[in-house]
């Protein structure tokens, strides 16, 4: 999932693109290149005469699709949530070239580790009462928002739910900012919260549902995080929320991503689909 783009060219547009922001923005780049999700993205460490040890991260898209939800996220983050555990942000880079746009985000560097390289957890983790009281106080701080930003639509659930669960889609009554991509890949041993292009109204729980679901191959964990959280999942709102998770990472597993986990989503869907069968309407 977090490998170069498939396509040469892109391959090497990319870290020209970067070389140009870096340059721009007056960072010295150094350690590996890391990817996003198929190349969407570049990113690596750099050091700043002003701001010091930062994350430089580039973010490409068609030129006549720039802007938007996961254009501005990290942009739009930096003002909505002061008082979250998140990088700072300190600049921004836009340019365009050869049909391309580009935007560099220049961000405080977090020495902390991630809980996971990859999305998927297939490790166990001994993650401490305290993680968990300040992930906590984090999502809580998250779900108080007001926001015009969508993280997930109605009209998406209508649809994907039942194409790829084949269980009738919730109508979601209670919505709540999320962050959106909230895996063991966005988080940090510091409960720190990464990546927040994506962030904005999903249904209530969905970031605990996602994170509880994304953890399915550490069996450990998974329980851990069901135990933690085990009311706000296992309610009316949060068997939806599961649902409407798992729809979309089986959409993502149609497509090449994690085939090994499938089997786990496929168990998930049967618990949690079941309250909600019927009518398809949800009550929280």
């Amino acid at each position: 999932m977090y490998s170069p783009p498939p396509s040469d060219d892109d391959a090497k547009r990319m870290p020209a693109a970067f070389a140009h922001a870096a340059n721009a923005l007056g960072a010295a780049v150094h350690g590996p290149q890391v990817w996003g999700w198929h190349g969407r993205t570049l990113s690596r460490r750099a050091d700043h005469p002003e701001h010091g040890a930062c994350w430089l991260r580039l973010l490409s898209m068609p030129e006549q699709k720039a802007g938007g939800k996961l254009w501005e996220g990290t942009e739009r983050a930096h003002a909505a949530f002061p008082a979250v555990r998140k990088p700072a942000l300190h600049a921004l880079h836009d340019h365009t070239d050869d049909g391309y746009a580009y935007r560099a985000e220049l961000t405080a560097y977090v020495d902390e580790p991630v809980l996971s390289r990859d999305p998927v957890l297939r490790h166990e983790l001994d993650l401490t009462d305290a993680w968990f009281t300040t992930i906590r106080k984090t999502l809580s701080t998250i779900a108080t928002v007001l926001t015009d930003r969508t993280a997930v639509r109605q009209e998406w659930i209508s649809r994907a739910v039942p194409e790829y669960t084949g269980q009738p889609a919730p109508h979601i009554q209670h919505w709540e900012c999320a962050h959106g991509d909230f895996h063991a890949a966005n988080l940090t041993h510091g409960a720190t919260l990464l990546d927040w292009e994506g962030w904005g109204l999903a249904p209530r729980g969905y970031d605990m549902a996602m994170f509880y679901a994304y953890a399915q191959l550490a069996p450990g964990t998974a329980t851990r995080i069901h135990h933690e959280w085990v009311s706000p999942l296992t309610s009316t709102a949060g068997r939806a929320a599961l649902l409407v998770v798992c729809a979309e990472l089986l959409q993502s597993a149609s497509r090449g991503d994690h085939p090994d986990l499938t089997p786990k989503l496929r168990a998930l869907v049967e618990g949690c689909a079941a309250p909600a069968a019927g009518s398809g309407r949800v009550r929280s």
